[in-house]
């Protein structure tokens, strides 16, 4: 099972360097089920549902009541429902694909219920189609503003018509509006190509990243899974894995391993979210706790 090391501090990862071997990565677990997870109560407008002219696909939109927005609480019944997740993206998905793949093979249990996009021809986009996966535009193209959906229209849609649960931001450039951020309280997930707090912020994505890190004489990087809040890569981190930043490293060397990283960390994540596996500590640290 892959591990997942949750702090917020990059020197403390560097610090266990030592324990980590063959590129995995670490994990804090417990044997022992969560506490009981902080209820959730959010509030949208009110507003009819906006007309979502883009990239539509046959795939309805449900019609049910709006959730429990973050709510992953056990239900008493034998088969709760599944958790609905509205995926992020802007380009090639491979993050995207990946969690789906997990949920195609029954590594566990949701339902992709649509995909949010700034860059409707990214591949993301395209290979949600190709899976009757609904695809919402966001923010509206200046070109044609028709065709997308602004902030409050958004977070109305998918609250009340696609039903979400949680967020989670594969590789999305723009910075989710401050309403769907506080409606989705501790609900959204990202995931970051660096060790945060170091070498994230506004421009700190992509490329740029390793090629800081490089520059910078680090001796380590990977991916970290934090909650987000209002700025650039600041929320809460969930899980961080460590890969070593090699002598010779190019940054296509070094972006692929972490890549690689992500693909194993990112779903472990978005499981234990949609499972109830994650809660708060009091000072607002959160903790994912193993399956077994």
């Amino acid at each position: 099972m892959m591990e997942v090391f949750p702090t917020r501090q990059t020197a403390a990862v560097l610090r266990c360097s030592r324990a980590y071997n063959h590129h995995h990565a670490f994990v804090t677990s417990s044997n022992s089920a969560p506490g009981k997870k902080e209820a959730s109560s959010r509030k949208v407008t009110n507003h009819s549902l906006p007309s979502i002219r883009s990239l539509r696909t046959n795939t309805r939109a449900s019609a049910a009541s709006p959730p429990d927005i973050g709510s992953s609480s056990p239900s008493t019944s034998s088969a709760p429902p599944k958790k609905r997740l509205a995926v992020f993206v802007s380009g090639g998905g491979s993050n995207f694909k990946a969690i789906h793949a997990a949920i195609l093979d029954g590594t566990f249990d949701a339902d992709v219920a649509a995909v949010v996009t700034n860059a409707p021809s990214c591949k993301g986009a395209l290979y949600a189609q190709e899976h009757g996966i609904p695809v919402l535009v966001h923010p509206p193209p200046k070109t044609d503003p028709s065709t997308g959906l602004g902030a409050d229209e958004l977070t109305d849609a998918l609250v009340n018509a696609y039903t979400v649960d949680f967020i989670i931001l594969a590789g999305y450039m723009k910075l989710v509006p401050a309403a769907l951020v506080r409606t989705y309280h501790h609900a959204i997930l990202n995931i970051h190509p660096g060790l945060l707090p170091s070498f994230g912020g506004k421009g700190f994505y992509g490329s740029r990243v390793h090629q800081a890190v490089i520059q910078s004489g680090a001796r380590f990087s990977g991916p970290t899974v934090h909650f987000i809040d209002e700025e650039y890569d600041t929320g809460p981190i969930l899980a961080q894995a460590v890969v070593p930043v090699l002598p010779t490293d190019s940054v296509d060397g070094l972006a692929a391993r972490v890549l690689k990283e992500e693909h194993r960390l990112y779903p472990g994540c978005v499981a234990a979210l949609c499972e109830g596996r994650i809660t708060w500590r009091d000072d607002g640290i959160p903790i994912m706790w193993s399956a077994h």
